[in-house]
């Protein structure tokens, strides 16, 4: 066969793979390299979304980081809520599933009312919990009242609204519950047996057994769970126009965070500067910000993934 043969092979390999890959090429290319692209570029534009962008430099930049006070607030809080929620939710999710898939009978029934939470529409969900915690007419602090208890002002109080904000989202962890449910049912039961003959206690076949087992689920879990934190938008906002008492309507304005930016993330301030005050360039820095950050933390989520699958060895 000819080097003229070869080449000409290979580039009708080349072409059916470039072929059949197309759609994902497409697809990519439109909703993934040409808006990081375009967003790049307005980052460094005073644009408003009407007139033609004009480049600004680093101005943009500038102002997000050393002028524009609620970047800070907003970002410790998005870290806060990466940190802590997720830890939460992962650590009950898993937990409510052990113990169901250890229920003997019932097993339906308990499934079904840890899963149904999760269908709960988040708008819903959050009027809720804002209902019930809140601090004056709510049952939660009339039941803490009644017995004696410190009642927090939850949604209304800087240094527990993000506690509540954790606990509407631990309350609606039915999708880890099941994935979790799948994994522990498929872990070989002859390991527990070795694992009990060798006089194991329950924590020592949870770290050498489970653990080991159900790993690629608990970092499937955690890295999810991270997307969805950096992505936290709806929740923090409803709870803190209804906690405000500012609810929608004509006439009114409502400058997200409330209470005094407790609950403000980067996605509200990315909607905040690009939508309310139609500054493009500085919400573009944001999104920008906003993306490095999940891609920092899933990058150190995967590099650390030999170490969960080998917990325990």
């Amino acid at each position: 066969m000819t080097t003229h043969t070869l080449r000409s092979k290979r580039r009708r390999s080349a072409l059916r793979t470039a072929a059949f890959m197309s759609p994902w090429l497409i697809g990519f290319s439109v909703f993934f390299v040409y808006p990081m692209i375009s967003t790049v570029y307005f980052s460094f534009t005073q644009y408003d979304g009407f007139g033609a962008p004009v480049f600004n430099g680093l101005t943009n930049w500038t102002y997000v980081f050393s002028d524009y006070p609620m970047f800070w607030p907003s970002l410790r809080n998005t870290l806060w809520l990466v940190l802590v929620m997720v830890t939460c939710r992962v650590v009950f999710g898993l937990g409510i599933g052990m113990l169901i898939t250890r229920i003997k009978t019932g097993t339906g029934v308990f499934r079904t009312l840890f899963y149904l939470p999760y269908l709960a529409p988040p708008v819903a969900a959050t009027l809720a919990f804002v209902f019930l915690l809140n601090p004056g007419t709510g049952p939660v602090n009339a039941i803490l009242g009644d017995l004696g208890l410190p009642t927090p002002g939850w949604f209304n109080d800087a240094s527990w609204s993000k506690p509540a904000l954790t606990m509407l989202a631990v309350w609606g962890i039915g999708d880890l519950m099941v994935i979790f449910m799948a994994s522990l049912l498929d872990v070989p039961t002859e390991q527990y047996e070795a694992a009990e003959l060798d006089g194991a206690s329950a924590w020592q076949k949870f770290r050498f057994v489970t653990l080991p087992n159900i790993s690629p689920i608990v970092l499937f879990a955690v890295v999810t769970g991270v997307i969805q934190a950096m992505q936290y938008y709806t929740q923090p906002l409803v709870a803190g126009k209804v906690a405000s008492g500012v609810i929608g309507g004509s006439g009114q304005s409502f400058e997200p965070g409330y209470p005094d930016k407790s609950t403000l993330t980067l996605p509200q301030l990315v909607y905040n500067l690009g939508f309310q005050r139609f500054d493009y360039g500085a919400a573009c820095v944001v999104a920008l910000v906003l993306f490095a950050l999940a891609m920092a933390f899933t990058a150190l989520l995967m590099r650390g993934r030999n170490n969960l699958i080998q917990a325990g060895d």
